[in-house]
């Protein structure tokens, strides 16, 4: 049984299923239809799938144009229907793992999806997992879901985890360019998930288990994550001296060893620097553990969009006028540069806390014409003299490479300055973080 599909997928014969269609699976299904696979996209969004169907992408990293393409040689099948999963002899998991407002983990899509594919799971089929969670999930929680089918891993089915790696708007590094961590529940299974990844990878790291590669994806985000906390502390304490931390880091990073550049800024969102410490974090408590310096650096990123409105206020103060009433324009809401994407976004908490203070808040963003997350509703405005100058305080929030800079400077009243847009240009109408 595992040699037949290990030359089905060398040869690449083998159907792939892959469930969840968004940031993670659609590149994923993209990737694989164009190494030749039949790909089986489920997702049950109905719309979604309609839409990928017709050659549409709501995915800015993946253009419609090769959607359309994979679509039209029939080696893409987008559906909302569970049903297709019966066809596949390998299926890949591709859902979100969110928080919940308790700040812990949300493992509802992965449950869903695992439970779809148990009513459909045939013999011999390998099922890996990409979705970022806490060590122990794929072992502890989907094993168990999946074998409600009546099948029994590492005996009737192959299991493994390999973790996502998917940086959008990145311009260096794709999923064809980036090597994959690979952890099956055996032996069998870890050399299965690596011939399928092999197919589309530069190179494939086969770890011993599951919970390694599960440990893995948490470390490269918190070890992220930690160090735009020191670089934030390292902001906050600068200030405090008078002395420009962009500057010191441009200094710093002319060392060639022993430094690696982090920056500053309003806080961190995306689907997973601000949520994978926390995974670990909740998990170590299982062991009557705590993750101190985790906890420590969520606590300093969690603070700077109260940094940011701190600065807000005692800017405004400073030309005699209170938050409250006051026109502050938002520029940027996405959590990254480039991107059409707000999810854990901290310019949303920004936008919050300045509502809730009485400001008039509105805001631009050449990437998200309308905003409907955490509870804002919004539409972007135009970036014109106009707007500009009719606000009170403009806060750079996310730093677009096409957004102009130089009318941002020259036609606002005042200027917060979050992410060092404004290098170079000083001015007393100019704060930055």
């Amino acid at each position: 049984m595992t040699s037949d599909l290990h030359d089905l997928i060398r040869t690449r014969q083998a159907r792939v299923a892959v469930i969840g269609l968004g940031y993670v699976g659609l590149p994923l299904a993209v990737a694989l239809a164009n190494a030749g696979f039949t790909v089986l996209g489920y997702d049950r969004d109905p719309s979604r799938a309609q839409a990928l169907a017709q050659g549409e992408s709501p995915i800015a990293d993946v253009p419609a144009t090769q959607v359309a393409t994979v679509v039209g040689a029939g080696r893409f099948l987008p559906t909302a229907d569970p049903a297709v999963l019966r066809q596949a002899q390998v299926v890949v998991i591709c859902v979100p793992t969110p928080l919940t407002k308790r700040k812990q983990p949300d493992l509802d899509c992965v449950e869903a999806a695992a439970r779809d594919l148990a009513a459909h799971l045939q013999p011999g089929t390998l099922v890996i997992l990409e979705s970022t969670t806490y060590p122990g999930t794929t072992q502890d929680m989907l094993r168990p879901l999946l074998e409600e089918s009546g099948l029994q891993a590492g005996r009737d089915f192959f299991l493994a985890f390999s973790p996502e790696r998917i940086d959008p708007a990145n311009p260096r590094f794709h999923l064809d360019n980036t090597p994959r961590v690979v952890g099956g529940l055996d032996p069998r299974s870890g050399e299965l998930a690596a011939a399928l990844y092999q197919q589309v990878s530069p190179k494939v790291h086969l770890v011993s288990s599951p919970q390694v590669a599960e440990m893995a994806k948490l470390v490269e985000n918190t070890f992220r994550h930690v160090n735009i906390a020191l670089a934030n502390e390292m902001a906050i304490l600068c200030a405090a001296m008078g002395i420009d931390i962009w500057e010191v880091i441009e200094a710093a990073a002319t060392k060639p060893f022993g430094f690696m550049p982090f920056y500053p800024g309003p806080g961190v969102g995306g689907h997973c620097i601000p949520i994978d410490p926390q995974y670990f974090s909740w998990k170590v408590r299982e062991y009557d553990r705590h993750a101190r310096f985790i906890e420590l650096a969520v606590e300093i990123n969690d603070h700077m969009p109260y940094r940011v409105v701190h600065l807000v206020t005692d800017a405004l103060n400073d030309q005699g006028k209170p938050v409250r009433g006051s026109r502050i324009l938002a520029v940027g809401v996405a959590y990254k540069k480039d991107v059409a994407d707000a999810r854990e976004s901290p310019a949303l908490k920004v936008i919050a806390i300045l509502q809730k203070k009485g400001a008039v808040t509105s805001y631009h963003d050449p990437y998200l014409p309308t905003l409907a997350e955490s509870g804002l509703t919004m539409q972007s405005v135009p970036l014109t003299e106009q707007v500009l100058t009719e606000s009170d305080c403009v806060v750079i929030l996310t730093n677009h490479a096409q957004l102009d800079y130089r009318l941002i400077a020259r036609c606002s009243p005042l200027v917060v300055d979050t992410r060092n847009s404004l290098k170079g240009m000083r001015s007393d109408h100019l704060v930055k973080i």
